[in-house]
């Protein structure tokens, strides 16, 4: 039986090893095609527009001064997000390899939603109190913060919006993500979501980055549609979005 001493140092150089590069891992973005980092790009943003919907569809049991306990436990929130993964892919989710990138960013985002979530539980089961402030805006923000400090500059994901639509500053597109907006994506939802990809740059390194268009549903219009002089429940004015307008967008960076 190994000591507690010798567990703990074997998983740290565990850790290390797998978010940092070791024997056998594969993190060179490099050799990977474009089209095999516009899958890995895809893959992990559409596990966490996944986990972002499950916190979208318990908003209103968050926000119930009633209920101590909401039953949203980090492991129930990842489990649902993989069935949204696959209702929406139409395949059923799975961990790639640890020593590939997309295994590597599969990881670190289920391990972003956890942390995220874990920390949550006070504040989301918090009995007496109605509304949290655990939007699903505030909760993809988290977990994005999150997972770009695991990634350690191997990759990035950003939220992002149009110019006008944009509340959190943190949330400003750069040039390019301005420049796609605005020329690219089509104003208003037309068939499918289709992702922009291109080899350039991001924050002066060479990368590769993909940014997709997120257009209105029902569940966003309560906060971002409706009149302009009005307030959503957080107190900021609503935007005035209507359903099916483009509202915001996804942004996915992978280093080379």
């Amino acid at each position: 039986m190994l000591c507690r001493k010798m567990r703990s140092t074997l998983l740290t150089a565990g850790m290390a090893a797998f978010f940092f590069g070791g024997p056998g891992l594969i993190l060179e973005s490099w050799a990977l095609s474009l089209n095999e980092k516009k899958e890995i790009a895809l893959e992990i943003t559409q596990l966490f527009r996944s986990a972002r919907a499950v916190i979208s569809e318990y908003q209103q049991e968050i926000n119930d001064s009633d209920i101590g306990d909401k039953n949203l436990p980090p492991e129930k929130v990842i489990e649902e997000a993989k069935q949204h993964y696959e209702r929406d892919t139409g395949k059923e989710f799975r961990l790639a390899d640890g020593a590939s990138l997309k295994g590597v960013g599969q990881k670190a985002m289920l391990n972003a939603i956890d942390e995220v979530m874990s920390n949550a539980q006070p504040l989301i089961n918090e009995r007496g109190r109605g509304y949290k402030g655990f939007l699903p805006a505030v909760f993809a923000r988290l977990v994005a913060d999150r997972f770009n400090r695991l990634m350690k500059q191997k990759a990035f994901i950003k939220l992002t919006a149009p110019n006008k639509y944009i509340r959190n500053r943190s949330n400003q597109p750069d040039r390019w993500e301005a420049s796609i907006i605005d020329n690219k994506f089509g104003k208003t939802r037309s068939s499918e979501e289709k992702p922009f990809v291109e080899e350039t740059r991001h924050r002066g390194r060479s990368a590769f980055r993909l940014i997709i268009p997120e257009y209105y549903n029902k569940t966003c219009l309560p906060c971002h549609g409706g009149n302009r002089n009005e307030r959503d429940i957080t107190g900021a004015r609503k935007e005035g979005g209507k359903l099916g307008e483009l509202g915001g967008a996804i942004s996915f960076v992978i280093y080379n």
